[in-house]
């Protein structure tokens, strides 16, 4: 499992707030539903985003936006129009003034906007949390990636855009992955064309041998893993893997795996009621106490206490 598929895994948009958006001009909403990650994929005519701070950008059939950051801003058919809908946390829309505008925008299944079949539509799919794994993911994101046409293959926005009217057996299975699918692309596109180096283990996998010690660490967590153990298991000296880890991730091997051992654990307690010696075990800690000195240095509240406050 390569770096990206792994921290993926944490914010995978299960049953995620997926939408085929259609407008007819004048049209402008205000997204302020603090949703952490979004993907927008313009399938006709054209839609310009307009963040509070920076340049509006125009997009066009098969541009792809990814953005990573929950703050507002603003989707219409020109950047200057001023808002006509507000959208709020959950997916609650009103007029800036107030007025629910639920069932007057509701144009049947997965489908909204002000006409039902406008000029401009877009594929709108946000995921409601990510938690800490994949904050890890988006904390070293730029706050939007944009994939022009040229840059990608469209396959995946043409199936979403077929699927999203589909009422089949697992059908919504199917679209959370196909919406995975758009948020790899857009971070792959800008992985590899980044005119500085990504994050060292956004990268790291160009190096077999760190890619290998990475996968190790992702798909056997559990293990108690050592320097010495994970440079027998890629072929180096204990001094000459920690040198080339450091270098390749920017932090050294120990200090990466006790992070990501901590995320997952950190989900695993938001998500399920599992004791907390059976999270400590599942992510690699054979003492409930080191794990919870760990965690507490790590996340400010033991994990029982991380647990209560994030459930409330």
């Amino acid at each position: 499992m390569d770096p990206v598929a792994a921290l993926l895994d944490a914010p995978r948009a299960q049953g995620a707030f997926l939408l085929r958006v259609t407008m007819s001009p004048p049209w402008s909403v205000r997204i302020e539903d603090e949703a952490p990650l979004t993907v927008v994929a313009v399938t006709s005519g054209s839609a310009c985003y307009a963040p509070d701070t920076g340049d509006p950008v125009e997009l066009l059939p098969g541009d792809l936006l990814l953005i990573a950051r929950p703050d507002p801003y603003l989707f219409a058919d020109t950047a200057d129009r001023p808002p006509q809908a507000v959208i709020h946390p959950g997916g609650r829309c009103e007029t800036p003034a107030g007025a629910s505008l639920e069932l007057p925008m509701r144009q049947g299944v997965r489908t909204w906007g002000n006409a039902a079949e406008g000029r401009d539509t877009m594929l709108v799919g946000t995921y409601p949390s990510v938690g800490e794994a994949g904050s890890r993911l988006l904390g070293v994101l730029p706050p939007v990636i944009l994939v022009r046409r040229a840059d990608h293959r469209t396959g995946l926005i043409a199936l979403l855009a077929e699927e999203i009217n589909g009422e089949g057996v697992g059908q919504a299975s199917l679209l959370d992955r196909l919406l995975d699918g758009l948020t790899v692309t857009a971070i792959r596109h800008w992985v590899e064309a980044a005119a500085e180096r990504p994050p060292g283990w956004l990268s790291a996998g160009a190096d077999p041998v760190v890619g290998a010690a990475l996968d190790l660490m992702h798909d056997e967590t559990a293990e108690p893993w050592t320097v010495a153990s994970l440079a027998r298991r890629v072929g180096l000296s204990r001094a000459g893997f920690a040198r080339r880890f450091t270098a390749a991730v920017g932090e050294p091997p120990m200090s990466y795996l006790t992070a990501w051992r901590l995320a997952l654990a950190a989900d695993r307690l938001r998500h399920d009621d599992a004791p907390v010696f059976r999270v400590a075990a599942d992510v690699g800690y054979r003492s409930q106490f080191t794990f919870s000195t760990a965690f507490k240095r790590h996340y400010g509240d033991s994990p029982l206490a991380y647990r209560q406050r994030v459930s409330a």
